[in-house]
C-alpha cells in the first residue's frame, strides 16, 4: 500500500493498495473524490480498482452525515455467494449420458431454471423481501415504486448478464463448491437513477460546493431525501440478498438431484457466504460513525468470511477478514477490469476465448457467444497479482478454479 497526497488538489489522502502502478483515469478520479468536504480521513483503493461513473469501483469512501447515491453504484447490493459441497468433480467427471459429461448436463439444468440476461420468471415468485416492501414502501417517496417492486418478483431469482455468474468450482483438494455473483437487477437500478437525481437538484438548489462535474452528489442522511434513499437502499440489500440465495438454492438443488440420480449420493453443503459488495452502512471507524461507502469492495472484518472471484476460468478465492483500519474493513471485491467491455471486443477474439476455456476443460454455458470476451480472464487483472496486493486486509483459504460456468 502506497499514499497518494497533493494537498494542493485533495483535502484528503488517497490510500492504495498497489505498488505505484494506478491507472491515470482512476487516480484522477480518486483524486476528485479526495476533494469532497465530507470525506473521513482518507480515500482507499482496492487492488482490483479501475475506472468507474462519479467514483472508481473497489473505492472506499467513509463519509459523515451524508450518503452518496453514486458510490454505492446503480447495482445495489450486487455481491457473492458461495456454498461448499463433500462431492469430488472428479467424480462427476467420470460419468457421462447422452455422449454428455455430468456437469454439462448440470449447467444445462441451470440454464433452464434461472433466467439469464433480460430474461424474467414467467410467473411471479415469492419473495419475503417485496412482500415486506409493499407494505413499507407505500409512500410515494420513488416514483412507481409500487409497481416496481411488484414486478421485481419476476425478477427475483434471476441472473443478469454483464460479468454476472454462476460456477462450479473446485478446491484445491478436488471438492465442488458453488458461486455466483448478481446484484438487485432493476429495483437497485431505479433507486440510484432516481436518488441520484435527487441529490442534483439539491445540491444545485444549495449551492454545494461539491463540482457537477465528480458525478457524485449528495444527500445529508438527516434529510427527509437522506432517510428516504436509505430506506430504498436497504430494502435493494435485502432484495439482492434473497435473489442470491434463492439462485443459489435452485443450484444446490439441481446439483444434488443429478448426484443421487447418477452417483446415488447425497451431497452435504458447508461454509455457506453471501456477501454485498457496492453498498453503504453506518460503522465506527476512529471513533466516529460514519458511512463508508463500498463500491466494487468487499467488507473484510477480523474473522468474516468474504469471496473474491476472478474472471471466468481463472482462480477465485475464500478469504478471512483480517480488520485493518486503514482500508476501513474492506478488500477488493474481485479481479479488477483490465480492459473495458469495448476494448475487451476488440483486443480478444471470441474464437480465443473458447479455445482458452476448452484447453482449461471448462464447460460454458452461455447462449450468446459473440460478447463473451467482455468476460475473459485476459481482460481482467490476474488474481493472485491483486492478493498478493492485499496481504494486509485478507487471508485466503481456500482457492477454486473454475470447471463450469453460467454467462448471461
Amino acid at each position: 500500500m502506497y499514499v497518494s497526497y497533493d494537498k494542493t488538489k485533495q483535502m484528503v489522502p488517497i490510500k492504495i493498495w498497489l505498488e505505484n502502478d494506478i491507472e491515470e483515469n482512476v487516480l484522477t478520479q480518486a483524486t476528485e473524490l479526495a476533494q469532497l468536504p465530507f470525506v473521513f480521513k482518507w480515500v482507499s483503493l482496492m487492488p482490483d480498482c479501475h475506472y468507474g461513473y462519479g467514483m472508481p469501483i473497489g473505492g472506499v469512501m467513509a463519509a459523515k452525515d451524508v450518503i452518496v447515491p453514486n458510490a454505492v453504484g446503480m447495482d445495489i447490493g450486487c455481491g457473492m455467494s458461495y456454498v461448499q459441497t463433500d462431492i469430488k468433480f472428479s467424480e462427476l467427471q467420470q460419468i457421462e449420458h447422452d455422449r454428455q459429461p455430468l456437469m454439462k448436463l448440470i449447467i444445462n439444468q441451470v440454464m433452464r431454471d434461472v433466467p439469464v440476461g433480460f430474461n424474467l420468471h414467467k410467473k411471479k415468485q415469492p419473495s419475503q423481501v417485496i412482500d415486506q416492501g409493499l407494505i413499507d414502501m407505500c409512500d410515494e417517496s420513488l416514483p412507481n415504486g409500487q409497481e416496481l417492486l411488484k414486478n421485481a418478483y419476476y425478477q427475483i431469482g434471476t441472473l443478469g448478464g454483464g460479468n454476472h455468474f454462476i460456477e462450479f468450482q473446485q478446491d484445491e483438494e478436488g471438492y465442488l463448491g458453488i458461486m455466483l455473483h448478481s446484484g438487485s437487477r432493476n429495483l437497485g437500478a431505479k433507486i440510484c437513477s432516481h436518488f441520484n437525481g435527487v441529490a442534483k437538484d439539491l445540491n444545485s438548489l444549495w449551492h454545494s460546493c461539491v463540482p457537477e462535474k465528480n458525478q457524485l452528489p449528495f444527500l445529508p442522511t438527516a434529510t427527509k431525501e437522506g432517510q428516504d434513499y436509505l430506506k430504498w437502499m436497504n430494502l435493494a440489500l435485502d432484495y439482492a440478498y434473497e435473489n442470491r440465495e434463492q439462485m443459489l438454492d435452485k443450484s444446490m438443488g439441481i446439483l444434488s438431484h443429478y448426484v443421487d440420480k447418477f452417483l446415488a449420493k447425497e451431497v452435504n453443503y458447508s461454509m455457506r457466504v453471501n456477501c454485498h459488495h457496492n453498498y453503504a452502512a453506518l460503522e465506527h471507524h476512529y471513533g466516529h460513525d460514519v458511512w463508508v461507502h463500498r463500491k466494487g469492495a468487499t467488507r473484510a472484518r477480523e474473522g468474516e468470511l468474504g469471496i473474491i472471484p476472478g474472471a471466468m476460468g481463472s482462480y477465485s478465492y475464500i478469504v478471512s477478514g483480517l480488520g485493518n483500519p486503514e482500508s476501513f474493513h474492506s478488500s477488493s471485491h474481485g479481479a479488477g477490469r483490465v480492459y473495458s467491455r469495448k476494448k475487451a471486443r476488440e483486443a480478444i477474439s471470441v474464437e480465443s476465448v473458447i479455445v482458452d476455456l476448452k484447453e482449461q476443460e471448462v464447460i460454458l454455458g452461455k447462449v450468446k457467444k459473440d460478447d463473451v470476451a467482455e468476460e475473459s480472464r485476459f481482460a481482467y487483472k490476474n488474481i493472485d497479482e491483486v492478493m498478493s496486493n492485499q496481504q494486509d486486509l485478507v487471508i485466503p483459504i481456500k482457492k477454486l478454479k473454475t470447471v463450469g460456468v453460467i454467462k448471461g
